[in-house]
Formats: C-alpha cells, sequence, structure tokens
C-alpha cells in the first residue's frame, strides 16, 4: 500500500509517496505556476514513476499549502501547519517547536511528540520574514541563491527597516556605499531571523527547534537561528519536503484508521 501527499506551496509543488512502513519511496518538485492544480497533477506522476508504482496503487492522497483547495485528485486537504508538524515529529520526536520560512509566509508551531499541533503563529502578512525577501535582495545583489548556500561568515551589516519595501531600498543604499555584498547577505539572515524570533517568544517554553521551509537549506540562516533561540536546532536533509512528508504520513493514518 502506498500513500503520497502533495504540497502546492508559494513558489514550489512537491510530491511524496511512502508505503505503509512510512519509508520515503519517491519525492519530486517542480516550480509553481499560475496553473497549480495542472502541476500539482504532474508532480505526482513524476513521483509515482519514480516510485516504479501504478496510479492506482496510491490508497489515499492528500493535497496541503496554498493550493490545495484546487487539487482535483486529492482524496482530503490539510492546512500546511498540521502537515509540518506531523512530517517534523516524524523526524525528531523529541522537538517541541517548528519554524518554517517559506516563499510567502513564516511561522512557528508547537507541537506535542506525536506532531500534533499545540499552537501557532503565523507572518503572512509581511515579506521581510519569507523567502521571498531573501530571494529579492539576492537578486539586487546580482547573485543566484544557490552561490549564498556557502557564503562565508562574515560581520552582519545592520538593516534596519523592518519593511521589505523600506529594507530593500536601505540595502540599495549599502550597496552604493560600497558595503560587501556578503555582509550584506549577513545582514538579510539577522533581519529575517530577528523578525522570526519575535513570532517564537509567543511559543514559549520550547527545549529544541526543527528548522523547515526552503530558506532552512541555507547555512547562514541554520546558523542565525541557533545563536538568535539559544536553543538546539535541527535541520532535516530536505527541509522544503517536511510539508509533504507530513501530508504524506497523515494520508496513511486516514486509510488505517479507516480500513
Amino acid at each position: 500500500m502506498y500513500f503520497a501527499g502533495v504540497d502546492v506551496g508559494s513558489t514550489m509543488v512537491k510530491a511524496i509517496i511512502i508505503n505503509q512502513t512510512g519509508e520515503i519511496l519517491a519525492r519530486a518538485m517542480l516550480p509553481t505556476s499560475w496553473q497549480p492544480q495542472v502541476f500539482g497533477e504532474t508532480v505526482l506522476e513524476k513521483a509515482v514513476e519514480q516510485a516504479g508504482i501504478d496510479r492506482n496503487d496510491l490508497k489515499y492522497i492528500i493535497g496541503t499549502g496554498y493550493g490545495r483547495t484546487v487539487l482535483p485528485f486529492i482524496h482530503e486537504a490539510i492546512t500546511e501547519i498540521t502537515c509540518h508538524g506531523k512530517g517534523a515529529s516524524f523526524l525528531y520526536p523529541q522537538n517541541d517547536l517548528v519554524i518554517d520560512i517559506g516563499g510567502q509566509d513564516s511561522k512557528a508551531i508547537k507541537i506535542n511528540p506525536h506532531g500534533k499541533v499545540l499552537n501557532f503563529v503565523m507572518n503572512d502578512k509581511c515579506a521581510a520574514g519569507t523567502g521571498r525577501f531573501l530571494q529579492m535582495i539576492v537578486a539586487n545583489l546580482g547573485m543566484e541563491i544557490e552561490q549564498i548556500h556557502g557564503i562565508k561568515t562574515v560581520e552582519p551589516v545592520a538593516i534596519n527597516s523592518m519593511c521589505a519595501v523600506f529594507a530593500e531600498s536601505e540595502i540599495i543604499g549599502l550597496m552604493t556605499a560600497g558595503i560587501a555584498r556578503e555582509r550584506i547577505i549577513w545582514g538579510v539572515f539577522r533581519a529575517i531571523t530577528s523578525r522570526i524570533t519575535g513570532l517564537v517568544a509567543a511559543m514559549e517554553p520550547f527545549n529544541r527547534v526543527t528548522f523547515t521551509g526552503g530558506v532552512a537549506r541555507l547555512r547562514g540562516m541554520q546558523k542565525m537561528l541557533a545563536e538568535f533561540l539559544g536553543k538546539p536546532v535541527d535541520v532535516p536533509l530536505e527541509p522544503h519536503l517536511i510539508g509533504a512528508l507530513g501530508a504524506a504520513l497523515l494520508a496513511r493514518e486516514r486509510y488505517q484508521k479507516s480500513h
């Protein structure tokens, strides 16, 4: 028996297929387009092909993310909050807080050892704490996201604006003043982390953090978050796939409970 989770995020569509023991058999990913339902179908087909199974072998499919409600092939739609909690607890059952920074929002999720959401807070109003903000700044610096994965550690420059629009203007001013790109990038890491830790304050007390979302792949952000929180921070090998993993795990649960 096989189960699938499809996460339609603001920048990427992801799919994961697992078997009845929770083993990941396949994962696939495509950029989100203006037709998320079409790309959701395509990414699932890619995962099915990779797993070497027939589409009809999928017993239950759950959709999550911003575009979850437009997927015509799913059995159920579940919020990304719930799915991230489930996926994170599967990998790190000892951790009680999930911090997720995606393309469009950032969130802090308090969970129990089974991945049940106890509380959460989300920032989806301001771009300054999101992946899109980071992408915008990196583009202004004439760089690609891939170039900052292993960026050397330097002293961050202070970025005082908490609004994405004003921060962009401030950063252009720093560039004009000849401030090194590395210092600006680390300044952006610190600004994003500062925004996130404001959310995290509402989740106290907590012991250990799982850091998820596309931004979690950046080692600089991992380092900055651990320093700001003063708590252990675990990062999955594929942090951008945790929502899809959680959806697949919940699909397995739903099917097993009804059969």
